[in-house]
């Protein structure tokens, strides 16, 4: 291995619990409370749990009814995904200013490769702590960060952190960190590949270490190998900046099957929005729509159109989705699911855009509300038609 490459420093950055944390931004007075992001019902499930909650046993993904019942005293607070995206831009804006070098896993975590950066900024380590003081600072959240010579190693790094803390795995101490831990610390280990090595006697990073490697690949094939390089610390993954989406969307499972068309149809409004949102953020301009409709007996249907323009407007994603929903609805249905996604993605630089005025004052409008949300975190802007019904019955003096 060359000089260069045993110089590398990698940041793993994990937001604490984020969409708990969001949350209690607005909501202080649960901060010492148990909490639970999801939507209330059967078919829900969690999307994020309080650290208290955790040590219940509640976990991301599971259902609802279950993590009720492990956690009776928790809050249950429903999602707001939109609020969600908006600080995840301002903390990848962050790291972009460490680095140019960073690939974002999801909204709450990310991979930044500082190496470039240590001659201005310090050890990985001062780095790191530095992005826990400004995410802190700035937007009053908590974040765990790993640091290691690869982006393996840094992800182990930053769960071992947790929660709100930073560690950092030099380069000479990376096998002697790695042979600490249990087979299950390993990607690609889950519980069959577990049982495997268990029942050769295989049950830490150690153990696999020092297996004979043909053993391992008899064992389990190709991956023997990649389980054997990892226990030594090898991965010469790079950081990837850029991930070309080829398509955004969302959907929606209701609690209940929906048999409203009228309803349906502001789902669609909603979720239109949504994605046109995404889309800007991004930079993007979708050339087709898609909708998805699940009914309650779980036949699934889908249905596109190809936009006479690119566009990353939610009134001309919701016109384009609502009238391929019109041409399915049928009185009487239920319906279990609904989404809406864009495909064939161009950027926005590279597109004409319309000379219709409709067009026009739509796309401007919308960008102002971006602009708006971004100048005041969790802005609530929206179309009257999404308003709570009680909100607009209000504001109408009925």
């Amino acid at each position: 291995m060359n000089p260069t490459r045993r110089e590398r420093a990698i940041l793993h950055v994990d937001m604490d619990a984020f969409f708990v944390s969001v949350e209690l931004l607005q909501r202080p007075d649960l901060a010492h409370r148990q909490v639970i992001v999801g939507r209330p019902g059967e078919r829900s499930v969690v999307l994020s749990a309080s650290y208290d909650c955790r040590a219940l046993g509640v976990r991301s993904a599971m259902p609802m009814t279950t993590a009720v019942r492990l956690a009776p005293r928790a809050v249950v607070i429903e999602p707001s995904q939109g609020k969600y995206r908006e600080v995840s831009a301002r903390i990848m804006g962050i790291f972009r200013e460490i680095t140019p070098l960073v690939q974002p896993l999801s909204v709450d975590e990310a991979f930044l490769d500082v190496t470039g950066s240590m001659r201005r900024l310090g050890a990985p380590g001062v780095i790191g702590e530095h992005i826990r003081d400004r995410i802190r600072s700035e937007l009053s959240l908590p974040a765990s960060v790993g640091a290691a010579k690869n982006m393996f190693v840094a992800k182990i790094a930053s769960q071992r952190a947790k929660p709100d803390g930073l560690l950092v795995i030099r380069p000479e101490q990376t096998v002697e960190f790695l042979h600490t831990l249990p087979v299950s610390a390993l990607w690609g280990v889950g519980r069959r590949t577990a049982e495997v090595l268990a029942n050769a006697g295989i049950h830490s990073v150690r153990d696999i270490a020092q297996s004979p490697l043909p053993m391992l690949q008899r064992m389990l094939g190709a991956q023997g190998k990649h389980l054997y390089s990892l226990a030594w610390g090898r991965d010469e993954r790079e950081v990837v900046t850029e991930r070309n989406e080829k398509s955004i969307g969302s959907e929606e499972t209701f609690a209940q099957d929906e048999r409203d068309p009228s309803a349906l149809r502001v789902e669609l409004l909603r979720l239109s929005h949504g994605v046109a949102a995404r889309l800007r953020a991004s930079g993007k301009l979708a050339s087709s729509v898609s909708l998805k409709v699940r009914y309650a007996d779980f036949t699934t249907v889908s249905r596109s159109r190809r936009l006479q323009h690119p566009s990353a407007s939610a009134v001309t994603l919701a016109d384009a989705a609502t009238s391929l929903f019109d041409a399915l609805w049928r009185p009487g249905d239920a319906i279990r699911l609904i989404g809406v996604r864009t495909e064939q993605l161009v950027s926005s630089e590279s597109v004409q855009f319309s000379f219709d005025r409709a067009d026009a004052n739509w796309d401007r409008a919308e960008a102002a509300m971006d602009r708006i949300r971004d100048k005041f975190q969790g802005a609530g802007l929206s179309p009257a038609s999404l308003l709570p019904r009680e909100s607009t019955e209000r504001e109408d003096g009925t």
